[in-house]
């Protein structure tokens, strides 16, 4: 049975360990020499969350579309955002990344990549008609779901997928096998929704919130005594160590900032986690969109990041309020993970045979 209330270890995938160090060694960066902005009201310090900021999926997901550029050259078209950041969504398109919703708006011949959130199987088969050179970035992680959906279907069992409609990657799970899954978005919905059969069996998307996750499975579990589950929980490593992180963090700052694209439904979640604990909490797509009416009365400030986000953008956040008259800035924690995903299977005999 999943355990939902611990910050989730590396998949074995990566054959990576999660690494939490007690300690911290300095400051994230030398202060800035202020420049002539008002001081941020009450604001004395900033700290920040660890881990935070892109996992494996992401750094795969996007080095792919890179080496992909690299080559074929440019277009190279990806279907749907790669991943869920406009930063790096626009970064990919200055370099000659061509984004589109359907492989039919792809050229035939060229090559596309798949986002890191996963295709359905019908999203393949169009791009084999179309005669397409497919690079497939989604994260492992994902596909460990994919995996699950069609063998449980295959054994006849009737499947609760546990994500939110219209999500990317639920679209794609759910395509592996429409007749047999049905959506749970909520504990609400799990309280009413009706199954059949003697064969249940639950699956979740990888980036929800692991405390609201918990309540639906307890729902289904208690409804459903007999339903079975993934041996290891499908909320992914990364979306459980920066929630679990955030947690940690909130006992000790006034607000949190979180720097993520509003598409981003793990970014979405940290903020979820300061409101569920009482604690004022905004997303921002970089330091530009930070209101300084947010800092009226607040003294200490946290920042954290959702997987798709560079870190570049906190440190952005950081130089807003060193501009701003505050300098002790520093990680809350000092952790690292370090799980690596290999480069798809495609991309990798495409560059030896080009070699």
């Amino acid at each position: 049975m999943s355990n939902l209330g611990k910050p989730a270890a590396p998949t074995p995938p990566s054959g990576g360990l999660f690494h939490i160090r007690q300690a911290f060694t300095g400051a994230l960066n030398p202060a800035l020499t202020p420049r002539s902005y008002p001081a941020s009201g009450l604001v004395k310090r900033v700290l920040l969350a660890s881990p935070r900021g892109y996992c494996a999926g992401v750094e795969r997901a996007v080095e792919t579309v890179k080496r992909a550029l690299a080559l074929y050259g440019a277009p190279v078209y990806v279907r749907k955002q790669i991943v869920h950041n406009s930063h790096v969504v626009r970064e990919l398109e200055a370099d000659g990344a061509v984004f589109v919703d359907s492989v039919h708006d792809v050229p035939e011949g060229s090559p596309v990549v798949f986002s890191a959130h996963g295709v359905a199987p019908a999203v393949r088969d169009a791009a084999d008609e179309r005669r397409l050179t497919s690079i497939d970035a989604t994260c492992p992680l994902v596909t460990k779901v994919h995996t699950q959906a069609r063998r449980y279907a295959e054994q006849g069992y009737r499947i609760v997928l546990i994500g939110h409609a219209k999500h990317e990657e639920v679209e794609g799970t759910t395509g592996e096998a429409p007749e047999a899954i049905v959506l749970v978005q909520s504990a609400e919905e799990a309280e009413h929704v009706e199954l059949s059969g003697h064969r249940l069996a639950y699956i979740t998307q990888t980036t929800l919130s692991v405390d609201e996750t918990r309540e639906i499975i307890d729902v289904l579990r208690r409804r459903f005594p007999h339903i079975e589950g993934p041996a290891r929980e499908d909320i992914c490593y990364a979306t459980s160590n920066r929630q679990w992180a955030v947690k940690e963090l909130l006992g000790e700052v006034d607000l949190l900032l979180v720097v993520g694209s509003r598409n981003s439904s793990n970014s979405l979640r940290l903020v979820e986690v300061a409101h569920a604990a009482g604690v004022a909490a905004h997303l921002v797509d970089d330091a530009s969109e930070i209101d300084d009416g947010w800092l009226s009365g607040v003294s200490v400030v946290g920042v954290t990041s959702g997987a798709s986000a560079p870190e570049r953008l906190v440190s952005g956040v950081c130089d807003w309020f060193r501009e701003r008259g505050v300098h002790d800035i520093e990680e809350f924690r000092s952790a690292y993970e370090d799980v690596v995903f290999r480069l798809p299977v495609e991309l990798r005999r495409a560059e030896r045979s080009a070699a």
